[in-house]
């Protein structure tokens, strides 16, 4: 069955940098689009960030210029290197697949930005 598996992530201070990491089974990781996204309290969860089974990525606004999306395939992982972190960028993480409409989730990570 498909899982997805989160870890990385934690407390860090303004202006810090954080490597969330997700790692697959149970498909063809190299074959699929996989995504980061964030949910924040109160708040919808969104994308963050996604690459193509080619390497071509994605990013929102509130991601571009500090956040980079890779993956290697030999170990079926996908990462996110989050740099320039501001409190807004408070939220729980999480790794997405979407196979045939069906959507995946990891349990997600906690990022925590705070002085």
């Amino acid at each position: 069955q498909v899982q997805l598996v989160e870890s990385g992530g934690g407390l860090v201070q303004p202006g810090g940098s954080l490597k969330l990491s997700c790692t697959a089974s149970g498909f063809h990781f190299r074959s699929y689009t996989i995504s980061w996204y964030r949910q924040a309290p109160g708040k919808q969860r969104e994308l963050v960030a996604s690459i193509r089974s080619s390497g071509i990525t994605n990013y929102a606004d509130s991601a571009k210029g500090r956040f980079t999306i890779s993956r290697d395939n030999a170990k079926d992982t996908v990462y996110l290197q989050m740099s320039s972190l501001t409190p807004n960028d408070t939220a729980v993480f999480y790794c997405n697949v979407r196979q045939s409409g069906t959507d995946y989730w990891g349990q997600g990570t906690q990022v925590s930005v705070s002085s």
